[in-house]
C-alpha cells in the first residue's frame, strides 16, 4: 500500500462515508437531512438579520445571541457540501488539504459555540446576581473583546493540531468514518505514530469545552443561589425564566456531545450506522433548534421576526 506524507498531499485522496449498512436508503435519508440544513441556515440567518436590523434588539443579550447564530450558521456550512455530496451524488472523494481545512473550521466553530454559551451564561449571571452593574460590566467594547478573545483562543488551540496533522503520513485511498473530516477519525488512519496528535486533540478539547462546561455549571449554581434569595415567588420565576432559553441551548449542545463521546468510548459493539447518525445529529441539532427555541421563548425576537415577515408580504 502506498504511503504518502505531506509532500504527496495533492496525490492523497480520502473517501467519505455516508451511513454504513444503509447505502440503499441514503437517498431517502438525505431528504430529512436536507430539510434540517434548510431550517438551520434559514433560522440562524433570520436571527442574525433581525438582530442587525431592529434597533430595539441592540442589547447585550441579543449581541450574544447573534454570535451564537453566526457560529451555528458557520458550523452548518462547514459540513453542508460534503454531507449532501455524499448522500445525493456519491461524491465521496476529498483531498488531504480540503479535509484538514474542513476539520480546522469544524472544530474551531464547535469550540466557538461552547465559548459563546459560556459568554451567555456570564450575561445571565451578571443580569441576575448584579443587575445594577449590568450595563457597566457588559459594555459594547467588552462584548466585542469577549467575542474576539474566544475566536483567538479557538484558533490558537487548533493551529498546532492542524500543523501536526500535516506532518503525518497516510496510506493512500483511506476511508473516513463520516461524511466530513473529524480529527480523531483522521489521525487514526495515519501510518505513523499519532500520540502527539492525540495529546494535542485532548488539550484542545479540555482547554475549550472542558473549561467552558464547568464554568457554565458554576454560573448556574450562583444564579440559583441568587434566585432563591428573592422573596416573592413571582420574582423568582421571572428571574429564572430569563435563563430557560440559554439552559435549553446548553443542553442541546452538551448532551449530544457527551452522548457521542460515550458511544465512541464504550459503544464498540454498536452498529457502525449508530456512530454515524449520532455524529450528524450532534452537528445539526444545535443549529436547527437554537433559533427555534429563542424565537419561541423570546418575545422581542418573535415580534421582530413577525414584523419582518409582515413587511415582506406587504411588499409582495
Amino acid at each position: 500500500m502506498l504511503v504518502l506524507n505531506n509532500t504527496g498531499a495533492q496525490l492523497l485522496t480520502f473517501l467519505l462515508t455516508g451511513i454504513p449498512g444503509l447505502r440503499g436508503v441514503q437517498a431517502w435519508i438525505s431528504i430529512p437531512l436536507c430539510v434540517l440544513y434548510v431550517i438551520a441556515l434559514s433560522g440562524n440567518s433570520m436571527i442574525l438579520f433581525v438582530v442587525l436590523r431592529e434597533q430595539s434588539l441592540h442589547e447585550t443579550m441579543y449581541y450574544f445571541l447573534s454570535m451564537l447564530s453566526a457560529t451555528d450558521l458557520s458550523l452548518s456550512l462547514c459540513t453542508l457540501s460534503t454531507t449532501l455530496g455524499v448522500f445525493w451524488f456519491e461524491a465521496r472523494e476529498i483531498s488531504l488539504n480540503a479535509c484538514i481545512a474542513q476539520m480546522f473550521f469544524l472544530h474551531t466553530f464547535t469550540f466557538m459555540e461552547s465559548g459563546v454559551l459560556l459568554a451567555m451564561a456570564f450575561d445571565r449571571f451578571v443580569a441576575i446576581c448584579d443587575p445594577l452593574r449590568y450595563t457597566v460590566i457588559l459594555t459594547n467594547a467588552r462584548i466585542a473583546q469577549i467575542g474576539v478573545s474566544m475566536l483567538i483562543r479557538n484558533v490558537a488551540v487548533m493551529l498546532p493540531v492542524v500543523l501536526f496533522v500535516r506532518r503525518l503520513s497516510f496510506c493512500s485511498s483511506v476511508v473516513l468514518s463520516h461524511s466530513y473530516c473529524y480529527h480523531v477519525d483522521l489521525i487514526q488512519l495515519s501510518c505513523t505514530d499519532n500520540r502527539i496528535n492525540s495529546i494535542l486533540g485532548l488539550f484542545a478539547l479540555f482547554s475549550t469545552t472542558g473549561f467552558d462546561c464547568p464554568c457554565i455549571l458554576l454560573s448556574y449554581v450562583l444564579i440559583i443561589q441568587s434566585v432563591l434569595n428573592i422573596t416573592s415567588s413571582e420574582g423568582r420565576w421571572k428571574a429564572f425564566n430569563t435563563c430557560i432559553s440559554h439552559i435549553s441551548a446548553v443542553a442541546i449542545f452538551y448532551i449530544p456531545l457527551i452522548s457521542l463521546s460515550l458511544v465512541h468510548r464504550y459503544g464498540h459493539s454498536a452498529p457502525p450506522f449508530v456512530h454515524t447518525i449520532m455524529a450528524n445529529i450532534f452537528l445539526l441539532i444545535p443549529p436547527v433548534l437554537n433559533p427555534i427555541i429563542y424565537s419561541v421563548k423570546t418575545k422581542q425576537i418573535r415580534k421582530a421576526i413577525g414584523k419582518v415577515l409582515i413587511q415582506k408580504q406587504l411588499q409582495i
